[in-house]
């Protein structure tokens, strides 16, 4: 077991997204997950049935007590569903990790479209997390909502991805799993160049918890000292492996398969 990902995120009582999406994550990839949750969701398949937040103040006790003793090699952060836990996140980052690598996943709507953050949490997270960020990673909707403008197509991409680089971060993973075609295209910009990464389109509805899961897997590659486009292909094609080999749960968008890595090992022990 090797790397230190402390997640700060919600609760999915699903358990395909959020903070279970994220320990399973970093687990498959060999890695340790703590955790400081921000908010308990009624969650399915289907949609988002309830939210409960956590106050603040157990936010950043949460944090500070695993900084404190275990440390971190790297941090992510999911969903903050107000300004006031993005606040209390955001002190405790730059009080006790100013150092640490962070992975910033802007979580602002579940996969059937509920929202789960408040309106006026979008402007702090583009002006107090995101030039934190080592890389934050948008989808196409999260993107155009910090950018302020709709995307369209390719172009789009890379010219909101250079925009929310601007605001401070060292990279944007920009992922187009929500534009069309038979390809899933992301790219990751840096301030050097920009980087096509591509993948076959696989035809499922098992893809509830992929932002989270994806960003998990980030995290876990740049605690265990890889570079990041190494830790982002690494989470990529764990990603996809996971999408393709789900099991098939729920009516709605079912979870994927976090645990294909912890089979494939069973396999080659036999």
């Amino acid at each position: 077991m090797k790397g230190r990902v402390l997640i700060v995120a919600g609760s999915d009582s699903g358990g395909g997204a959020g903070i279970q999406a994220d320990i399973k994550t970093v687990t498959a990839l060999g890695g340790y997950a703590a955790t400081a949750i921000t908010a308990l969701t009624a969650q399915d398949t289907r949609t988002v049935h309830g939210i409960h937040e956590v106050p603040p103040a157990f936010v950043a006790q949460q944090m500070e007590v695993v900084l404190a003793d275990i440390g971190a090699d790297c941090i992510k952060t999911g969903m903050l569903a107000s300004p006031a836990i993005l606040w209390t996140v955001v002190d405790v980052l730059a009080r006790m990790a100013p150092d640490v690598p962070l992975v910033v996943d802007p979580v602002m709507a579940a996969k059937g479209g509920a929202p789960l953050v408040l309106p006026e949490t979008v402007d702090v997270i583009r002006s107090k997390l995101l030039p934190r960020a080592t890389v934050v990673t948008p989808n196409i909707p999260e993107a155009a909502m910090l950018a302020g403008k709709t995307i369209h197509g390719s172009k789009d991409v890379q010219d909101v991805g250079r925009e929310l680089l601007a605001l401070g971060p060292k990279a944007v993973l920009m992922k187009g799993g929500h534009l069309e075609g038979p390809k899933v295209v992301d790219l990751l910009v840096t301030e050097k160049r920009a980087i096509r990464l591509e993948s076959a389109r696989i035809a499922s509805t098992s893809t509830h918890g992929t932002g989270c899961t994806l960003s998990s897997g980030i995290a876990t590659g740049l605690a265990q000292g890889m570079t990041l486009e190494a830790a982002v292909r690494r989470a990529r094609e764990y990603l996809m492996e996971a999408i393709r080999t789900a099991p098939g749960l729920g009516t709605g968008h079912g979870p994927v398969n976090h645990g294909h890595t912890l089979a494939a090992s069973q396999r080659g022990n036999k």
